[in-house]
């Protein structure tokens, strides 16, 4: 993986460079103007640049509106698109005409999105008629920005405030990395994930700044070999595996590390989470090392009763098998008395857990931390606080 990964590198920075010195396509030249809506400049200004290899699309200092839009490829090459101003959304969810999406990148290869510009969700009005804390079957509000089945590709140093929805998704992508991005929201706002990854592989996620309503970053079902490096997450609900098990003929997901980083204040640290009744599936080859937790609550957990605001009619166990898993280096403070929590199903107990060097201090009344082992027997070594399995249930 790791010299797969060496080559896609190289390939990426040759990406940067084949775009450096390629033709600009200002929606300027195209009618835009700050202040006004660009989204029929931007469409002729991308339209244009598709038709050229290592082309630029700019879109200047300003702040402009942008009703949806989606920039279709295949191109002819590398394409850019760089926004150095401000992007608004429409604050109303009607005039998205059903969309699920703000702006969508579709079917293109070799992209960079840069520019150190902000995608404005303005997702305000939108947060009030959000009902999926109430209902299993939710509407989809419009996501800031969305990339489906993109390939090779490099998106960084980029802003994404306060989205409708989640703010990055990624869907059938290959080989992409994010890098240097901020993605804010409040902690209140619902279903404000900073970057949800589906069914995509060899995704890299760097030195990213997230804090949301949410998960900071989550993975859904049909993800493979997803690496986050150095990720700053609060507020929010933490770094997610999941949910799974929700849906029918859900794709395996593995090859998941979540190296360094530190989370803070948030609703959860590292977690797995899957659905109670859920369909068969496999989560595996899963990793969490080198993580500081800062006032964190549940730092550590498996939950396969995975069942919001009690939305689950069926509460049998979980069908999901989770297994190779490693918790390692994790330190910090928990909020809550239970800092490491490892509920597994009762059908298809964990495999292959390992809980090394974890350091977790509690000071809230009650006690010490403490740890609990349900349908899985982790293996342990180094330090362990709070002590391994200290409420246990086979």
């Amino acid at each position: 993986m790791r010299k797969n990964l060496s080559i896609v590198t190289i390939s990426l920075l040759l990406l940067l460079a084949s775009t450096s010195a390629g033709q600009v396509f200002d929606v300027k030249s195209y009618g835009g103007q700050p202040n006004g809506d660009i989204a029929q400049a931007l469409m002729k200004a991308w339209k244009s640049a598709c038709t050229v290899a290592g082309s630029k699309v700019v879109i200047s200092a300003g702040t402009y509106k942008l009703g949806s839009v989606t920039l279709l490829g295949p191109c002819k090459g590398a394409i850019e698109f760089n926004l150095q101003g401000t992007l608004h959304a429409p604050s109303d969810v009607a005039s998205f005409n059903g969309k699920d999406f703000w702006v969508s990148f579709q079917r293109i290869d070799s992209l960079i999105v840069s520019g150190g510009g902000v995608f404005d969700g303005k997702g305000q009005m939108a947060w009030q008629q959000n009902n999926c804390g109430e209902k299993y079957n939710c509407k989809i509000l419009p996501i800031n920005i969305r990339f489906d089945f993109v390939t090779n590709s490099i998106v960084h140093d980029i802003q994404s405030k306060d989205s409708k929805f989640f703010h990055i998704n990624l869907l059938g992508c290959k080989n992409l990395q994010i890098q240097h991005v901020t993605i804010t929201a409040p902690g209140d706002s619902p279903n404000t994930d900073g970057i949800h990854i589906r069914r995509s592989s060899n995704i890299t996620i760097t030195n990213a700044n997230i804090g949301t309503g949410d998960d900071c970053i989550s993975i859904g079902d049909g993800t493979q070999d997803v690496t986050t490096n150095q990720v700053t997450c609060g507020p929010g609900h933490g770094i997610s595996i999941g949910s799974l098990g929700k849906y029918q003929n859900e794709q395996p997901v593995f090859g998941i590390r979540v190296i360094g980083g530190t989370l803070s204040s948030t609703k959860n640290g590292v977690r797995i989470k899957t659905w109670p009744s859920s369909p068969f599936g496999i989560a595996s080859d899963m990793h969490f090392e080198n993580i500081i937790m800062n006032n964190v609550a549940n730092p550590i957990l498996i939950d396969q009763g995975y069942c919001p605001n009690n939305q689950c009619t069926n509460k049998s166990p979980s069908k999901f098998k989770i297994s190779n898993v490693s918790f390692k280096n994790i330190r910090g403070t928990s909020s809550t008395m239970e800092a490491v929590k490892l509920i597994c199903s009762k059908i298809v107990p964990c495999q292959q857990v390992v809980v090394a060097d974890i350091d977790l201090i509690y000071k809230g009344p009650g006690g010490s931390a403490t740890s609990t082992c349900v349908n899985v027997k982790p293996t342990i070594s180094g330090k362990q606080n709070p002590p391994a399995c200290t409420i246990k249930q086979y």
